[in-house]
């Protein structure tokens, strides 16, 4: 469908001029590098500025998370990579300890507080006695009532006693029902204080770390010109050399191949430009319309078709659509789904990633919405009348839903066959995947109309052309017919896979009806509750609807993301997709665009 056509580019130019070229090369951003040896050395890690790569990366990751950033500084005037990272760095390990103490304070302070604010009397304090404390499960109180020791309650809860002993020396096991609990030696006022000057200090570095984050940009582009060195010294390595001359091999998209011509001839290259010889595997570059181009996220993620392949990505993309609208079946979780994107709505259009997946997302809301009208569901209610006439469905209808679910499976898989017969037109070969066109509709028919009369001629004849025509043997020779026919038996052994792959789509309406249920549920229960419990009634009630629905919700679209990728990518994938490729990976510089917040 919209896999890019390759050529294969052969460049030859002067070794004196190699770094030049590649330099200008990976600026043009054309080609997938093709290795032309192999003995390439381990390169060394180069430091940028005596920055270690590592260290810079750490430090953006580290500034990317702050939650405030400032505007950003675009020019390098009064920018020192070395200080700022530096800088940065004792900032981040200064924080990481200053947060351990924080913690470790706060800890201790919410097991002193029961115990409330003291000093210790010390040794000569109580005439020789010490305090010793206890934290005694209310349970097992009644134990201390034998105990000949002096003791008292200075505070309680709903399930442990609180209790300070005073003697010479730590009384003995037997003594006391539980182990003395050890309350340090630090009052808690004074604790209190070192928390307080602590949080005071955690505040200015965490000031400091935001005023930092003006380098954001200029540590990316260093970040990135670091990179792109360290790829050109790569590319370098992956050339052929001769004396005083270089070759470079790539792949690149026909397309361009003028723009390319125009490079050689700037840069005074020699240029060879082939077709793709039948032996060789070129990667797989998809080009899709933006507005569908979300499917291609889906298949970068799980298969890259090969080059000689098929492009899934626009059928993933629907077919996605619909089945994650028929697991959500609810027009109130769309509104919701759209108030989700609407909130990381900017956040998505800043890469081109987040801007295929905010297309996809939008897709899926319009689809979620649609078929939750359909299917009469807000948040689990009834429609209001207005919307009455748009029901179509009834999610209780086991039979009707059962039956849409089928259908669709049972759609997608003949397309999936459709498509591998269109691609193996002109081979006789079209007529297996026609002949499991052919079962699929039988099938699904037998099945609708409960009984078998044309069905019965029409098993009978794709089950012929699976058996002759599924392979790749020569038609001449008994020895290569009694292969054909194993070839064929072997094929037929697919029925029970098929019949299991079309029954899988059954997961998209009991995933429905388990979302319809549990948001009626949810409804009914908080009805109940509000009846039940006069006054609180109306409090409980839209905390059980809230929590509820959110946890609906969140289930929803977890089981529509999961299971409608499967379907796509199992199922489908299975009966259309056979060869597996690699994605076009271009030589090109990382770009890095300034941003302010």
């Amino acid at each position: 469908m919209s896999i890019v056509t390759l050529n294969k580019a052969s460049l030859i130019g002067l070794t004196s001029d190699k770094a030049q070229v590649l330099d200008r090369l990976q600026a043009l951003g054309l080609m997938h590098i093709i290795p032309l040896r192999r003995d390439r050395q381990e390169r060394e890690v180069s430091l940028l500025d005596g920055v270690h790569p590592e260290q810079l990366q750490q430090v953006i990751r580290y500034l990317l998370s702050c939650p405030q950033k400032r505007k950003q500084v675009t020019t390098e005037r009064h920018f020192n990579l070395p200080q700022v990272v530096e800088s940065t760095l004792k900032n981040r390990h200064k924080r990481l300890e200053l947060s351990e103490q924080r913690d470790f304070l706060r800890k201790r302070i919410k097991d002193l507080e029961p115990w409330g604010s003291f000093n210790l009397p010390g040794e000569h304090g109580l005439y020789g006695h010490l305090l010793w404390f206890y934290l005694v499960p209310n349970y097992r109180m009644q134990e201390l009532t034998r105990s000949e020791l002096p003791w008292v309650v200075v505070h309680r809860d709903n399930r442990n006693s609180y209790v300070a002993v005073i003697a010479e020396e730590e009384p003995r096991s037997n003594q006391m029902p539980v182990p003395r609990t050890h309350t340090g030696s630090v009052p808690l006022e004074q604790l209190q204080a070192q928390l307080e000057d602590l949080e005071i200090e955690l505040e200015a570095l965490d000031a400091e770390r935001e005023a930092f984050t003006r380098w954001l940009y200029l540590l990316q582009r260093s970040l990135a010109g670091s990179e792109d060195a360290a790829e050109r010294e790569d590319v370098s390595q992956q050339t052929l050399d001769s004396e005083e001359i270089f070759a470079l091999q790539g792949w690149f998209p026909a397309e361009q191949q003028d723009a390319l011509e125009v490079f050689a001839h700037e840069q005074g290259l020699a240029l060879l430009v082939e077709p793709p010889a039948n032996e060789e595997q070129p990667p797989t570059l998809l080009q899709n319309p933006d507005g569908v181009s979300g499917g291609e996220e889906i298949v970068r993620f799980y298969q890259m078709p090969g080059y000689r392949s098929w492009d899934p990505s626009r059928v993933i993309f629907f077919s996605f659509a619909m089945f994650f609208a028929l697991i959500i079946s609810d027009a109130g979780y769309a509104l919701l789904l759209a108030a989700v994107q609407g909130f990381y709505w900017r956040r998505m259009g800043e890469t081109p990633t987040g801007q295929r997946l905010r297309a996809l997302g939008v897709t899926l809301t319009l689809f979620s919405a649609v078929w939750g009208v359909m299917v009469g569901s807000y948040f689990g209610a009834p429609p209001p009348d207005i919307l009455f006439g748009l029901k179509l469905f009834d999610m209780n209808d086991f039979d009707s839903m059962m039956k849409i679910s089928v259908i669709m499976g049972a759609g997608h898989l003949i397309l999936a066959n459709l498509i591998t017969a269109w691609r193996s037109r002109g081979s006789v070969r079209l007529l297996a995947p026609l002949g499991w066109v052919v079962l699929i509709v039988a099938g699904v028919s037998a099945w609708l109309r409960q009984q078998l009369d044309v069905e019965w001629f029409m098993l009978v004849v794709g089950m012929l052309a699976i058996l002759i025509c599924s392979s790749d043997r020569p038609w001449q020779g008994v020895r290569n017919w009694v292969w054909r026919l194993v070839d064929g038996l072997m094929a037929l052994t697919g029925l029970s896979k098929m019949f299991g792959d079309v029954l899988s789509y059954l997961r998209l309406f009991a995933l429905g009806l388990a979302s319809a249920s549990l948001a009626i549920t949810f409804n009914q229960l908080a009805s109940d509750v509000a009846a039940a419990v006069p006054g609180m009634g109306l409090f409980l009630e839209v905390l059980i609807l809230l929590l509820g629905h959110l946890l609906n919700f969140v289930l929803a679209v977890v089981s529509g993301v999961i299971h409608g990728l499967r379907l796509n990518l199992i199922e489908f994938y299975n009966w259309s997709l056979a060869d597996e490729g690699y994605a076009f990976q271009p030589f090109t510089k990382r770009e890095v665009n300034p941003w302010t917040t």
